[in-house]
């Protein structure tokens, strides 16, 4: 009988916040509940009582509170939360002014800098009274192009402080990636780095600045991160340009005046991946990420007042948003930028126990590399500290559930999560008063009325299908930027059932109440009518030392679909006979027949987005001869050429 890879102790249990929240609602006579799973059903039936709880539980600061929690509470799109509150990001996230670390970066072997709570204050003060000085107001976007840095940060909190709303990228996106994205809500001020290290090697990024500011009118400034130790000349050569340095110089650090602003104010636009066409620019509210992050980040995540906090991400991910509000709950927050295996692949690991890290997120692609490269850092590393591991971006596989209990720490809370930049959060996530078993996601999260669907619009207890969300909730978008009638909006998430958010992923539930994510929907194979994730061959295929990657399409052939495997091979393998019907056996076994692809084809890439998601639209385009409009999105657009005119592929 299978066990759990997990389970909380009596302590664990007693001390979590979901506990202490539990007792919140007893006594103050909302509501006597003794389950996650009866909270949960509670969240869904008093939406109401529930958000009112959570803000009061996590003491947002308002300097309104609104008597209606929601109008229009069973219309999606349509539904509005808090309607006559008014508040401040930046202030909710800004609740400590002290000598104790706010924030500690690492960029490579290269910088190491740190802030105090007092420090981040100061600096976040000066530059929200250079923006205003320099004319920024209320509405107005700040871009940025910028690691994940402490600067990123304190400019977007700068911003938020104002009433501003901050968009950002990596500084590794190209010149079109960034015009593609920035092009389209004219921002008047650009934050940006003087370059950035990647690999053990500088880059910098001033001439691509400056190609892009020529083609924004709307840019007035670009303000210059020191970072590789040019931002002073480099500046000179940008329309607008000052270094950051010289740009607050001018403010002395004192009490930062925090606009009041409606609940549903815009605070991000994030932008979609975009690669089958123009990114869409997703808006975001301050008070529905808010409250809807900081729920994830105390109740789900167990984060606590002082703890260290890390997700390895850029700034063009929207992990980088969800763990900025992590100063919320007064933890430090753990900044990273460069390569997660340069020098090797110990980096995060060193991190983690040079920094005491207690929550270590990551991707599920990151943990399987961990694999490959054979580590075991629970041999090699004080990894103590660290109580809770997160994993998104792709389905973390059974295989790598049981891998990280293993050889990283078998007494730690592994939680795969699963959401998106369509809502800055997730849908299904971690339960610290719950089990871990192998290739699950723990639980639904509160609030979230997540159901699985059949193509016919019927919930399903069992089998596979569309990821739903049926009631409103704190982080649906504001809409789409330059959609006024929302009609972009619409057809994204509500065309395929109505009053219903269908959110493109592929999934099941299992016995213990948890999910499995397949894949995305619009990605999912179907030889002979049948549905089948991508990600259940991707768990197969990838257990082999043999192969180090994968990638699964769908092609039209004979009036039907066969599926295509694409693989990457360790170093000194070659793609013979045996080694395919090792991978057909090794599929045809774990998972069934019916995944067995038709080919097994080498290559030496997989085309993958900036954020490092692998993506199988542009594949299965380019392998049926149509255009790729947007390239531009993809990390690395050359690979799509290893997958134009194969001849594999025509019999």
């Amino acid at each position: 009988m299978q066990q759990p890879l997990w389970q909380p102790s009596q302590d664990q249990v007693a001390n979590a916040n979901l506990t202490r929240f539990l007792a919140f609602l007893k006594e103050r006579d909302i509501a006597t509940l003794d389950s996650f799973d009866a909270l949960h059903c509670f969240s869904i039936q008093k939406r109401e009582q529930f958000w009112q709880a959570i803000w009061d539980f996590c003491e947002i600061k308002a300097s309104k509170r609104s008597e209606i929690i929601i109008e229009n509470p069973d219309q999606m799109p349509g539904a509005v939360f808090f309607p006559d509150a008014e508040l401040n990001f930046a202030e909710n996230l800004l609740v400590k002014n002290d000598d104790t670390p706010a924030l500690i970066f690492r960029g490579e072997d290269k910088v190491r800098t740190s802030f105090t709570w007092e420090e981040l204050q100061d600096e976040v003060s000066r530059l929200a009274d250079a923006f205003k000085a320099s004319g920024l107001k209320v509405g107005d976007r700040v871009a940025a192009v910028i690691p994940n840095m402490p600067e990123a940060i304190i400019a977007m909190l700068a911003a938020a402080s104002i009433g501003a709303i901050w968009s950002s990228c990596s500084p590794d996106f190209g010149e079109r990636g960034i015009l593609d994205r920035f092009e389209q809500i004219d921002p008047k001020f650009i934050i940006a780095c003087d370059g950035y290290y990647y690999n053990g090697k500088a880059f910098d990024v001033s001439d691509k600045l400056s190609a892009v500011a020529a083609q924004i009118p709307s840019v007035e400034k670009i303000i210059l991160v020191d970072y590789l130790g040019k931002a002073k000349q480099n500046a000179k050569k940008l329309r607008g340009g000052v270094s950051w340095a010289d740009f607050i110089a001018p403010f002395a650090p004192g009490d930062i005046k925090f606009a009041q602003l409606p609940f549903n104010h815009p605070l991000y636009i994030l932008f979609s991946s975009g690669t089958t066409g123009a990114p869409k620019c997703i808006v975001h509210s301050a008070g529905g990420t808010l409250l809807q992050h900081v729920k994830e980040h105390r109740l789900h995540t167990d984060v606590k007042d002082g703890e260290r906090v890390f997700y390895f991400s850029t700034c063009g991910w929207m992990m980088w948003n969800w763990l900025v509000s992590g100063l919320s709950a007064g933890a430090t927050l753990l900044l990273y930028d460069g390569s997660p295996f340069y020098p090797d692949g110990n980096v995060l690991f060193d991190f983690a126990e040079q920094e005491r890290m207690n929550v270590f997120g990551t991707s599920a692609k990151y943990i399987d590399a961990v694999k490959k490269a054979g580590l075991r850092p629970r041999d090699s590393h004080d990894l103590s500290a660290m109580r809770a591991m997160l994993s998104t971006g792709s389905p973390l596989a059974a295989e790598s559930f049981e891998f990280a209990y293993d050889a990283i720490k078998p007494d730690m809370c592994l939680s795969s999560i699963s959401g998106g930049t369509d809502i800055v959060s997730t849908f299904v996530l971690g339960n610290p008063l719950g089990s871990v078993w192998p290739g699950e996601i723990q639980a639904k999260g509160l609030g979230m009325a997540v159901e699985v669907w059949g193509e016919d619009g019927t919930p399903m207890a069992q089998g596979k299908g569309e990821l739903v969300c049926t009631k409103p909730f704190t982080a649906m978008p504001l809409g789409f930027w330059n959609d006024p009638a929302g009609e972009k909006y619409n057809k994204a998430y509500f065309a395929r059932f109505q009053n219903v958010w269908c959110h493109g992923d592929f999934a099941e539930w299992t016995e213990h109440n948890g999910m499995i994510i397949h894949g995305r929907s619009d990605a999912t194979l179907n030889p002979g009518g049948v549905r089948i994730g991508t990600a259940e061959i991707y768990a197969q295929v990838e257990q082999l030392s043999q192969v180090k990657e994968a990638i699964a399409i769908g092609q039209q052939w004979e009036d039907d679909v066969r599926i295509v495997l694409f693989v990457v091979l360790a170093d000194g393998q070659g793609l013979d006979d045996d080694l395919i019907a090792t991978i057909k056996d090794k599929i045809k076994t774990g998972a069934s027949p019916r995944h067995v692809p038709a080919k097994v084809i080498a290559v030496a890439d997989i085309p993958r987005t900036k954020s490092g998601k692998i993506t199988e639209l542009a594949v299965r385009d380019i392998v049926h001869g149509r255009e790729i409009k947007n390239q531009e999105a993809l990390a690395n657009p050359e690979a799509l050429e290893l997958y134009k005119d194969l001849v594999e592929l025509e019999a």
